[in-house]
């Protein structure tokens, strides 16, 4: 697969096998109906073909994976859906609208997998999608239909015996490098392929045991474990049986310790990395020292599989074998401790990233945090339904308010943090956190009376509880809806009390330093740009030894846009770029369009009101996303409407809406790269002659004061 084409499927790792015939019934079916479903048992190779066939078959706007198998709650589809596709949302739009509006004009093809144990939730979800949006194909793969109208079924049997025989010859190679297929185990291999009725994961799992038996000893062992599994329900398919005896005998060939790590590993959803098997599995049977070798055995069993990415090497359980461990775990009455324990693991985790976010770390910790969103998921999920733990769920959410806000994930956060919020916990101080943290969640989606509730429930508890830490961040976040609804006096007030009770408190983390730099900005609005800038530029120093990035964006947006009012036109650029590259890094869809819009009025003033205008349509397109544009703030929208004024007297209104649409028609790392000037297809909109004494758009250097409204 190509992974210059747009789009997220995963990078095939080893070869394909057979399928032709399939693969193109499959393409004509994706050219004749928009909604195609691939059926079948586990492990026959649903999802391997529908991703072969979605890279065959990329439309316009790419082919996109969303994998559903590791949810447990149907309300969190439609966040994995918009997460799958790269989507960013502040507002509090419900996501269905926000992924609605995304697919409305695009033509792409969704891959959605696992989702049979969501079925109607997720039919649901596709069914408003297809209808809304003429472009959009849907390639779902599950083990039943979805019953929906349009759907088209392409029912997978397991492969023909040469090409099962192939798969084995072809996995056994890579298990054991000199195993060649010839006359001496020929007649055993074809067998084996044939009792294991050709279905690829069974096979797989038999060519991973090579390393230990031939393949005459293979099929021995098999004949053995069908006797003990087949036959014991009448009513369950025969290739369900058979799978079930591969992956049973897989099982029963595994020593009692790996068996009990398998098991155990079925708590995990999606990746985990050793040191969470170390803490999660072992004990009571399984010694710590010992999980890294019998974890290798799982491994070169096919059992477990290893993935390298942005967080470093991890492992994965295909589904059909986690469930089949789960099915075990719950067996041997450990299912409820063990998730408790994996509860534990990530607990500490969120704890540590949200130290570690305040430090040179910080985007080894948002990668880590994206990868394991699906752990963290099931933590939660764990303290919000069994009793006694909600408090913990509170914590745990409240934790993660470096993800929610600084790496553009509001609305799921919001999601966990008003079901969190909505339990009685018993433990004011995680109660206050949530809260305030739901508070902060709600002033960027613009949503002023859930903020305003939160943040004074919560300074009403902390007032109550004696916490001068509760209450220094709910005056803080109080200050700072002040801030972007215009009552700048108010937001002063507020900034530096929260600021001087930080201090009195010894608070030191990313929160204060952002209250610093919305501080600025109220000074800022109100003329006074030496004290903003003196502010900043503290704020520069102690991110820099801190290693902290994602407030020093904020940071340069204030001290670029100070020294563009300052006449110092190449240093102003050079801030904002960097700030921008800061926020685009960390996916904050807010700091991405504050300095968009900002270098848009830089643009017309540079003498190009065309680029500004197709800024303006790219920073357009992204509002929606973020909440109420520029917050329906005068102050911060200023030079937006200074900027459109001037583009608007350059170029007349046709061609200013002109390059508005074109902007508007750019996506968002492409408008990023339009705004840093960086990449192919990124050079600027013809510019107009420049007047004499001024841009080409007639506006002056530092015509515009902060604060001022056109």
């Amino acid at each position: 697969m190509r992974a210059s084409q747009p789009g997220n499927l995963p990078l095939e790792l080893n070869a394909f096998i057979g399928r032709s015939a399939e693969l193109a019934e499959l393409a004509a079916a994706l050219g004749t109906g928009r909604l195609v479903t691939v059926t079948g048992i586990g492990g026959v190779g649903k999802s391997r073909l529908a991703l072969r066939a979605a890279a065959l078959n990329r439309p316009r706007d790419g082919a996109w994976l969303a994998d559903l198998a590791p949810l447990r709650d149907a309300d969190l589809i439609e966040y994995a859906v918009a997460e799958a596709l790269g989507l960013t949302d502040h507002t509090t739009r419900p996501p269905r609208q926000v992924l609605r509006e995304h697919l409305a004009e695009r033509e792409l093809l969704l891959v959605v997998d696992g989702f049979e144990h969501l079925v109607d939730a997720c039919a649901s979800l596709l069914c408003e999608l297809l209808v809304h949006s003429p472009g959009l194909r849907v390639l779902a793969v599950g083990r039943r239909p979805l019953e929906t109208g349009g759907e088209r079924l392409l029912p997978l049997a397991p492969l023909p015996e040469a090409d099962a025989a192939e798969l084995f010859t072809d996995r056994a190679t890579a298990a054991l490098p000199r195993f060649a297929l010839d006359d001496g185990n020929r007649e055993d291999v074809l067998e084996l392929c044939r009792r294991l009725d050709g279905i690829p994961l069974a096979v797989e799992l038999a060519a991973g045991r090579l390393r230990t038996l031939s393949p005459a000893q293979l099929l021995s062992r098999l004949d053995d474990r069908f006797r003990l599994l087949t036959g014991a329900r009448r009513d369950v398919p025969t290739r369900h049986q058979a799978l079930r005896t591969a992956i049973g005998w897989s099982h029963e060939l595994c020593t009692p310790t790996e068996r009990l790590l398998w098991s155990r590993l079925s708590v995990f959803a999606g990746q985990f990395d050793l040191e969470a098997v170390e803490y999660v599995c072992a004990g009571d049977g399984l010694h710590a020292d010992d999980t890294l070798d019998v974890l290798g055995e799982l491994l070169a069993q096919s059992v477990v599989s290893r993935e390298e990415g942005p967080a470093g090497v991890r492992y994965r359980m295909l589904e059909t074998v986690r469930a089949y461990g789960g099915d075990w775990l719950e067996a041997a009455g450990e299912a409820t401790r063990l998730r408790r324990r994996h509860r534990d693991w990530y607990m500490g985790l969120a704890t540590w990233c949200e130290l570690e976010w305040f430090s040179p770390r910080q985007p080894e910790v948002a990668a880590l945090v994206e990868t394991e969103l699906p752990n963290l998921r099931a933590a939660l999920e764990f303290c919000l339904t069994e009793p006694g733990e909600a408090h913990l769920g509170q914590y745990l959410a409240g934790s993660l308010w470096f993800y929610w806000v600084g790496c553009g994930r509001l609305p799921e956060g919001r999601h966990w943090l008003d079901r969190a919020l909505e339990l009685d916990g018993g433990h004011e101080d995680a109660r206050l956190k949530a809260l305030w943290v739901l508070g902060y969640v709600a002033v960027l989606q613009g949503d002023t009376v859930a903020a305003l509730t939160a943040l004074h429930e919560c300074r009403d508890g902390a007032e109550r509880a004696g916490s001068a830490l509760a209450a220094a961040y709910a005056e803080h976040r109080i200050g700072c809806l002040a801030l972007v609804t215009d009552d700048i006096p108010r937001a002063e007030e507020l900034l530096r009390s929260a600021l001087e009770r930080y201090r009195e408190i010894g608070e030191l983390n990313s929160n204060v330093l952002m209250g610093q730099v919305e501080l600025a900005m109220a000074l800022a609005f109100r003329g006074e740009l030496a004290d903003a800038v003196e502010l900043c530029e503290d704020v520069r120093r102690v991110c820099e030894d801190h290693g902290e990035r994602w407030t020093l964006a904020y940071a340069l947006y204030v001290l670029g846009y100070a020294a563009w009012t300052h006449g110092e036109t190449e240093r102003a650029r050079e801030l904002l770029a960097e700030s921008l590259a800061l926020d685009h890094r960390f996916h904050d869809l807010l700091g991405t369009v504050l300095s968009l819009e900002l270098l848009a009025l830089f643009t017309a003033a540079e003498g190009d009101p065309a680029e500004a205008a197709v800024l303006q349509g790219a920073a357009s397109r992204i509002w929606p996303s973020v909440g109420l544009p520029l917050f329906g703030s005068g102050n911060f929208g200023g030079p937006h409407v200074v900027c459109e004024e001037r583009a608007r007297e350059a170029l007349g209104d046709e061609r200013y809406e002109e390059c508005v649409r074109a902007g508007a028609g750019l996506g968002l790392d492409a408008a990023v790269a339009r705004a840093l000037r960086t990449g192919p297809g990124n050079e600027p909109a013809r510019r107009l002659p420049r007047r004499e004494g001024r841009g080409g758009d007639g506006l002056k250097q530092g015509e515009l004061r902060p604060g001022q409204r056109a």
